[in-house]
């Protein structure tokens, strides 16, 4: 069987399933069984593949065709501007996402010497593109999960930023040292009354930690906001990502820790998602 073939037969079975970037996908997950890039895939349509990797292929698109992530069938995603390893252990990061390194970069576009602390660092995609962009930056990463930091560190060695990074298991509430010039967040913020109702690819797949917000979705993001009062230096930034129904109740707290609202920040779909808050 050739390429062009395999692509079109397994284009056919997720059409099938309603997936909706059949023909991406497939191509997709070809390049990662025979170890060649997109490109490759598209000039060499006629070149032939052999049964192992034609049976690799079929499992992974019948995966897909149960509405696995392609992110975790291919263990890659792309962020920002650099490619990071993730599995089902971490949060697939989203293009919405990118607007808090937007902002990060923005906010301190003239200043180099920043330490800040990311509170759920998962695979590192917020945190890492930013060591990235600011080459005196430092950072320190904080998670529940030991597979999340694990994964951060695999990240963060691949692109050579680990020298400047620290990596804590722990909940934020247990930390009590550093004083940091800006947190930044993307905390858990989905009613647990929504869990069910969010897409299968999501809710299936997805670590439940990662989207679990408690019962109005502000449970940790409550935390983030408390703990931050404390570990901020006066004017400080806390920067978070919120649910597009949580603009309100969000600034009530940060008014309520101390902290002052500079501005919120919408996302591509024009809903509020990103609030920064300076500690007065």
């Amino acid at each position: 069987m050739n390429i062009e073939i395999a692509i079109k037969n397994a284009c056919k079975e997720l059409k099938k399933k309603d997936i909706r970037s059949a023909l991406l996908d497939s191509e997709l997950l070809l390049s990662k069984v025979i170890k060649k890039d997109r490109k490759f895939i598209l000039l060499n349509l006629d070149k032939e593949i052999n049964q192992s990797d034609q049976n690799n292929f079929k499992d992974l698109i019948i995966e897909r065709s149960k509405g696995k992530p392609l992110a975790y069938l291919t263990g890659i995603k792309s962020f920002w501007n650099y490619d990071f390893k993730i599995n089902e252990k971490v949060l697939i990061p989203r293009p919405d996402t990118e607007i808090i390194i937007e902002q990060v970069l923005d906010i301190y576009k003239n200043k180099d010497n920043v330490n800040f602390l990311e509170v759920g660092i998962g695979s590192g995609c917020i945190g890492l593109s930013i060591l990235k962009e600011k080459r005196f930056f430092r950072a320190t990463g904080v998670d529940l999960s030991q597979d999340c930091i694990e994964i951060c560190r695999y990240n963060a060695n691949r692109l050579g930023v680990y020298d400047r990074l620290k990596l804590l298991k722990s909940d934020v509430d247990n930390l009590i040292f550093h004083k940091y010039d800006l947190i930044i967040s993307n905390p858990p913020y989905i009613k647990k009354i929504d869990l069910s109702k969010l897409d299968k690819e999501v809710k299936n797949y997805e670590p439940k930690l990662a989207l679990d917000g408690g019962l109005e979705g502000l449970s940790v993001i409550r935390k983030v906001i408390r703990k931050s009062s404390n570990l901020l230096k006066i004017n400080g930034k806390l920067i978070l990502e919120i649910g597009h129904d949580q603009r309100e109740l969000v600034r009530k707290m940060l008014n309520e820790n101390n902290f002052y609202i500079d501005r919120i920040i919408k996302d591509l779909a024009k809903n509020d998602r990103c609030i920064i808050s300076i500690k007065k």
